[in-house]
């Protein structure tokens, strides 16, 4: 039997998938009790970045996989009458209509991933609130500060190539390890958009096809479910998604995008570090007394 085709014509992409069912190991003690993902940046939690960033890129219909302990999530993201109702007896305007704007950023579904079987199985896990249509997938540790926003850049080349697309970045040394690699050829278009022709997870240095990364951010046609399907799980018992893009690469093409903006690795100690200064020195509220502070500090003795 021939497979099932998908007709990319004119789709726009309106949904999002945040995996977010992991433990937060990394970050014990503080995710004994608290998802990794409610964990603030500043004064947001990490998962909000990755929601605001696809609203802006026009997807209206979030959908979180979540699993036990998650439910703050659902809570952040919910109308809290209490909460509303103190600030404005208090005349606090301006965090009402903050508390307000965050339970209104746009339509959210929550599906459960019983258990952590890997980033492939909880894609797959959305299938059906997806359906047959090309989505987002945004991973909340990567927090990418970027504008026009990452996602926002990447549909603008989906709109053009009507293919999967996965962000990535150009990474030195060993570190490449950690990351899923492609080796892919830049299109004479664009050299920011770059053909696909294989994937490797993991390589040893030595055996990366490339120095791009694949990073948090996909764009994925809904071939990629039936694949995941069929895909046999890796080390550890997990569904990898990165085995069933390669197999999406047999029955269509598939490109990788190097953004413009920066990443945070806000699943690492030093990058989530990072990340936060970074975004309270540009806050006009924060940044000049911040930034006046950190000049302030003894040089650190060696």
């Amino acid at each position: 039997m021939g497979r099932k085709q998908f007709n990319m014509a004119k789709t726009k992409i309106r949904k999002a998938v945040f995996p977010a069912a992991g433990l937060g190991t990394r970050f014990l003690p503080a995710t004994k009790a608290i998802p990794k993902e409610m964990l603030p940046v500043v004064d947001k939690p990490i998962i909000q970045y990755g929601v605001e960033e696809a609203i802006a890129a026009g997807c209206d219909q979030i959908i979180i996989v979540t699993g036990r302990g998650k439910t703050v999530i659902e809570d952040h993201f919910d109308i809290s009458v209490e909460l509303e109702r103190q600030l404005e007896s208090r005349g606090k305007l301006d965090l009402l209509a903050m508390a307000r704007q965050i339970s209104n950023l746009g339509r959210v579904a929550y599906i459960r991933q019983k258990e952590a079987m890997g980033l492939g199985h909880a894609v797959l896990m959305a299938r059906d609130l997806v359906g047959d249509e090309p989505f987002a997938v945004i991973l909340p540790d990567d927090v990418i500060d970027a504008t026009p926003p990452c996602l926002q850049q990447m549909v603008s080349v989906f709109d053009e190539v009507q293919s999967s697309i996965l962000a990535t970045q150009v990474v030195e040394g060993p570190a490449i390890s950690s990351y899923g690699v492609i080796d892919a050829k830049p299109t004479a278009r664009n050299p920011r958009i770059m053909e696909v022709k294989a994937l490797v997870e993991k390589p040893k240095l030595k055996d990366a096809p490339s120095k791009n990364a694949i990073i948090g951010r996909y764009i994925l046609t809904p071939r990629i479910f039936e694949l995941l399907e069929t895909t046999p799980l890796g080390a550890g018992g997990e569904l990898q998604l990165t085995d069933g893009i390669r197999g999406l690469l047999e029955h269509e093409k598939v490109y990788g995008y190097s953004f413009e903006g920066t990443r945070y690795d806000a699943g690492d100690k030093l990058g989530f570090l990072k990340a936060t200064v970074e975004f309270a020195l540009k806050r006009e509220d924060l940044g000049d007394e911040f930034r006046a502070w950190l000049q302030g500090l003894s040089p650190l003795k060696s």
